[in-house]
């Protein structure tokens, strides 16, 4: 079982950065591949942002024009989504979910572990 917990979110104005906080209990956290996924009110979540077991192999959503980076420390169970140039567009809840077993995961029923949501509300 894994708990996750993010933080970071808030309210920013457009041109603007956050750095999204995800940690984690799981002793065993290099055995999950991490992510970060946002949600529109009554929409499906979608993935931002997937980084590999170790660390080295990032993968982005095409929306993302190279604005967010997603990282991971396993010795602090912790994993980053820095999100630069934040346009109203952004705005919505994120979330941290963690998976093991899949290939190349991107979709929401493919993680069995979530945080529960921080918001980011990006003004004009």
């Amino acid at each position: 079982q894994v708990q996750l917990v993010e933080s970071g979110g808030g309210s920013v104005q457009a041109g603007g950065s956050l750095r999204l906080s995800c940690g984690a209990s799981a002793r065993t956290f290099t055995r999950y591949i991490m992510a970060w996924f946002r949600q529109y009110p009554g929409n499906e979540r979608e993935i931002v942002a997937r980084i590999s077991e170790d660390g080295t192999t990032p993968y982005y959503a095409e929306f993302v024009k190279g604005r967010f980076t997603i990282s991971r420390d396993n010795a602090r169970s912790t994993v980053y989504l820095q999100i630069n140039s934040l346009q109203p567009d952004d705005t919505a809840v994120y979330y941290c979910a963690a998976t093991a077993g899949y290939y190349r995961p991107t979709h929401q029923s493919t993680f069995n572990f979530w945080g529960q949501g921080t918001q980011v509300t990006v003004s004009s």
